[in-house]
């Protein structure tokens, strides 16, 4: 069998695959965040004790010899360690808002445009350059004591492996990989003040690295690759390899993907280019800060249960009575298709007469309006994958469709795990069938009606971002 680790912000994966592309069994184990003042942090002993656990999980349910592994795992975040790969201090998360004003003061002198006409990386509070920076200023011991700040799957490859520290060219992306020589740009280092700390950056393995396991979760000696992280990984997991396809991301985080030959980098600074293992290809990513997070904040304020979802969508018509909904809800602002630090949600034609499916409803538009503005500027032209665990929601993914005015080809499973076992197989010369391993389980036509419905509306959602944008600024 093949094996796809997927080291997620809240929760922890492993799944079996056979030579077919077919779900053997899945493994599934929550980890914590710890979330305090805009400061989100999580331990990383807790992280790895997880991965080892649903690996010994798997293997003992599926006792199937494995052939290989993939490993793949939330972006952007600082995971200091030291040079036995053990921790120096909790992991800062991607959605850490900790260092918000720097980005501010970066916004604001020009540093912000200069890196991503540079990168193609538009920076956020909860990537490296803005945490080292801070950390680097108020908390200069932890670096102090450090050897290397990786990302997550980079921490879990090295203490699964024992191999010496690397990170590939996916992660590196953000924010100091020059994506046309596929090396770190010193100059950024510079700008953002962190001359002096170059040497924590992970040495850049093109291609990805692969190991032998040593006993920890897989058996010793089974091979194991590393990267790309979760995004690109659903990416290929999704088929998205041909320039023009797209894919979006329905989970915590709201992404957008289009893969593309082109680098330009001009226009708004915003979301970035994520280099793959196929040197001249790339993927535009527009990664959203809020995804379901959204839905279930607002599940939770109401009191409707996840089951309910479909039910309330089906009872609601489109434009949800006059509710509407800009889904900005996280504490760091948002970082795709632009960049706004205080940007924060709003909620607006409410009344005694709107219902919980009203508030529903006009969330779930809202996403898809943001999916539509992302999927837009990341320039999709092609077929549009969907993956996430929206998908688990047929009447979403109807409205998705609708809101998008596109077909959804929807791949469910482990999408993540399984791109991680694909970008395995190629680094090591093992020859599987990709289009079976990414055939959607489904594909949801828009209805013509609604779609237009939707296409008027979303240039209103647009006029009310704008102003909720120069609020954000005043």
């Amino acid at each position: 069998m093949y094996v796809g680790i997927d080291v997620g912000t809240s929760m922890v994966k492993a799944a079996a695959f056979d030579r077919e592309g077919r779900e053997l069994g899945v493994e599934a184990r929550p980890v914590g965040l710890a979330l305090h003042g805009g400061v989100v942090e999580q331990d990383m002993e807790e992280v790895y004790a997880a991965v080892v656990g649903v690996l010994q999980e798997l293997t003992a349910r599926v006792p199937e010899p494995v052939e290989l592994a993939g490993l793949t795992g939330q972006g952007d975040g600082v995971w200091l360690v030291d040079k036995e790969g053990r921790p120096v201090r909790p992991a800062a998360s991607w959605m850490d808002g900790r260092a918000h004003e720097l980005l501010d003061q970066w916004l604001a002198d020009g540093t912000f445009e200069t890196v991503f006409r540079r990168t193609g990386s538009a920076m956020f509070p909860g990537c490296p350059g803005p945490l080292l920076a801070w950390l680097d200023r108020y908390e200069p011991r932890s670096l102090d004591a450090a050897a290397t700040a990786l990302y997550c799957k980079d921490m879990v490859f090295r203490r699964l492996t024992g191999a010496p520290v690397t990170t590939d060219v996916s992660d590196a992306s953000m924010p100091f990989l020059d994506p046309r020589t596929r090396t770190y740009d010193n100059r950024v280092v510079e700008l953002l003040g962190l001359t002096h700390r170059r040497g924590l950056l992970a040495p850049v393995g093109d291609p990805i690295a692969t190991a032998e396991a040593r006993g920890e979760g897989l058996p010793a000696g089974i091979r194991l690759a590393n990267g790309p992280y979760d995004l690109p990984a659903c990416a290929l997991g999704a088929g998205v390899t041909t320039p023009g396809d797209g894919l979006l991301i329905v989970g915590t985080c709201l992404a957008s993907l289009v893969a593309t030959t082109d680098l330009d980098l001009t226009g708004e600074p915003a979301g970035l280019y994520i280099s793959t293992d196929r040197p001249g290809h790339w993927l535009r990513a527009m990664p959203a800060m809020v995804g379901t997070a959204a839905l279930d904040w607002m599940l939770s304020t109401t009191g409707v249960h996840h089951e309910e979802v479909d039910g309330l969508l089906a009872g609601t018509p489109p434009g949800a009575n006059g509710v509407r909904v800009l889904p900005y809800f996280a504490p760091s602002g948002e970082r795709a298709p632009f960049v706004e630090p205080r940007l924060r949600a709003e909620l607006t034609g409410v009344s005694l007469e709107s219902t919980k499916g009203d508030l529903i409803r006009a969330t779930c538009e809202g996403i898809g309006y943001a999916a539509r503005h992302c999927l837009e500027a990341a320039g999709l032209t092609g077929s549009l994958a969907v993956c996430g665990g929206g998908t688990r929601s047929p009447a979403w993914m109807r409205l998705l469709a609708d809101v998008l005015g596109r077909p959804l080809r929807v791949v469910e499973g482990e999408v993540g795990a399984r791109g991680a076992v694909l970008a395995a197989a190629e680094r090591y010369g093992v020859a599987l069938d990709a289009a079976a391993w990414t055939e959607p389980t489904a594909v949801v036509e828009p209805d013509a009606g609604r779609a237009a419905f939707y296409a008027k509306a979303y240039g209103d959602h647009l006029a009310r971002l704008a102003e909720a944008r120069g609020r954000a600024r005043a």
